[in-house]
This record gives C-alpha cells, sequence and structure tokens, in this order.
C-alpha cells in the first residue's frame, strides 16, 4: 500500500465531507454513505492494517498509543491514525471539529464507547480519547489540521 493509494482512497470521504458542518448529521450522512460493510470502509480498514504491518503507518509510540500524522493536507483535512489497545489517550481539544473513523481488530474494541463506524466531534470540543474492550484503529479527520493537547 503506497501513501498514494491511501490518499486516494481518503478522498472518497473528503470529498464528501469538505465544507460541511461538523456535527451529528454529518456522523449520520458518513455512516449511510460508507457503512462498516462497505467496500470504501473495507478498503480503508485493509489499507490502514497494510500500512501499519509495513511500519509507515503508526510509526510512533507513547504510552502504548502507535500513532502518526499520515497525510497533511486532503480537501483541508490532515488524516491521523492511532493505534490503540485498552487505553486512554491525552486529552486534546478540537478547535475545528474532528471526524473519526472507528475500526476495531480484537474483541469488542470501541471508541469513546463507540464500534465501529463514524464519530464526528463538533467544533472546540474536547476529549481523552478511549478505546476499550480490545484494540482498534481510529483515522481522524482534522479540518486544517487543528489540535490542541492539553494537560487535563
Amino acid at each position: 500500500m503506497a501513501i498514494e493509494e491511501f490518499q486516494s482512497l481518503l478522498r472518497n470521504v473528503t470529498t464528501l465531507v469538505a465544507g460541511e458542518k461538523l456535527n451529528d448529521p454529518l456522523a449520520k450522512k458518513l455512516n449511510k454513505h460508507f457503512p462498516p460493510d462497505s467496500k470504501v470502509f473495507m478498503d480503508i480498514q485493509q489499507s490502514c492494517i497494510s500500512a501499519i504491518e509495513e511500519g509507515w503507518m503508526c510509526k510512533h509510540e507513547n504510552g502504548g498509543i502507535k500513532f502518526g500524522r499520515v497525510v497533511k493536507d486532503l480537501d483541508g483535512f490532515s488524516i491521523d491514525v492511532v493505534l490503540m489497545n485498552d487505553i486512554v489517550g491525552p486529552h486534546h481539544r478540537h478547535p475545528n471539529g474532528e471526524i473519526d473513523m472507528i475500526m476495531p481488530l480484537a474483541g469488542g474494541a470501541k471508541f469513546d464507547g463507540m464500534s465501529k463506524g463514524w464519530l464526528v466531534y463538533g467544533p472546540n470540543s474536547e476529549h481523552s480519547p478511549t478505546v476499550t474492550d480490545g484494540e482498534a484503529i481510529v483515522l481522524y479527520l482534522l479540518p486544517d489540521g487543528a489540535i490542541e493537547f492539553t494537560n487535563n
């Protein structure tokens, strides 16, 4: 899996969400257009698994979380990917919001209480990203790459 192929897969998603308000209706739209059993969702998940195995995705590790910014700008979004296993990540704020693609790998893994699918956080939201009940890959789309880590 090359980065160019990965960007091409993600362009299906970024084209749909570019210019949209980040809110619950957008999460519903994503789950309708790209449900977990769709070809696009499964292709993105498989590409993440392959890229992590190849070592070019999630090549950094801190506190038991593997992570990395994969793309700096695709249609106005940065793309970050993390691999987490029953862990709470660092608290952060989303100045412009955040779109999460949740891909459980083992057990009934959930990200912030949600299983496989799409989750959207609106502008100025914040959280401590948490994976429970197993291992999951989470892909983050951040408008303008904006994220602020806090001391909480």
